[in-house]
């Protein structure tokens, strides 16, 4: 009797690093000032979620929310009158999840001198309506710059699931909410 063959799956869409590339820029003004003279961390913070949401959604085509944030170093201060620059960009996909890099540099408008403050990745996924995790399309790196990112985000997302497992058994070991659910229960 032959082999019976499975129905085969749509093959999964796939998007260029270009398409997912957004650039954002805001002036920063005296309310986003803090008692030091200088820009409010947290005003950079939300800038760079909204511009890595607009790389990740580009990228899916559907909504996205943020899963987690790297480490964020404020190299150098930003200061009311600068010009804040955002530039994001998709660098890896999983299944559901997208990791954006997010490059902040700041100009003085005047001069025109950038200076680099700030890089951070985020991850986010894509969900549907009703809010599940969603598939997207694969990542497809064409200059050699996005295939040096995209090997260094693979390395970061294999670092991270390492870091998760290690925390789910850890957790697991000291006895997690659910197995003393079931104690009690027994």
């Amino acid at each position: 009797m032959p082999a019976r063959s499975r129905p085969s799956r749509p093959s999964r869409p796939s998007r260029p690093v270009r398409e997912s590339q957004h650039e954002t820029s805001a002036l920063m003004m005296p309310p986003d000032e803090n008692a030091r003279g200088h820009v409010f961390g947290g005003t950079i913070l939300a800038m760079m979620d909204k511009a890595a949401a607009v790389s990740a959604m580009r990228h899916a085509r559907s909504p996205c929310v943020t899963v987690s944030v790297d480490r964020v170093d404020f190299r150098e201060p930003i200061r009311v009158g600068e010009l804040v620059i955002m530039k994001a960009s998709v660098n890896f996909v999983g299944r559901t999840s997208m990791e954006i890099g997010i490059r902040i540099e700041a100009e003085n408008v005047l001069t025109g001198a950038r200076r680099h403050t700030n890089s951070c990745y985020m991850t986010y996924v894509a969900i549907d309506r009703d809010g599940r995790p969603t598939e997207v399309p694969s990542l497809v790196p064409e200059t050699a710059e996005e295939k040096r990112r995209h090997a260094a985000a693979a390395e970061r997302r294999r670092r991270r699931l390492e870091e998760r497992d290690a925390e789910r058994r850890l957790h697991g070991e000291r006895g997690g909410r659910g197995e003393r659910a079931a104690r009690v229960k027994a």
